[in-house]
């Protein structure tokens, strides 16, 4: 077990801050749960899709 430094704890937390952004939205029950489903079968992540599919429209525009 690695035991972690309050101010080391607090670094970490602060550099994360800097490098991520949260992105949330509120949809409907039923669309969530069937893409839930159809990334569970993919074996993929809701993070790693939306990603990808950020991805995608982004070289859209290049």
């Amino acid at each position: 077990m690695k035991i972690i430094t309050d101010s080391s704890r607090a670094d970490y937390f602060k550099q994360r801050r800097q490098n991520k952004k949260t992105f949330s939205v509120l949809l409907d029950r039923e669309k969530v749960e069937k893409i839930e489903e159809h990334l569970k079968k993919q074996n993929k992540t809701k993070t790693i899709w939306l990603e990808e599919k950020i991805n995608e429209e982004l070289e859209k525009e290049e």
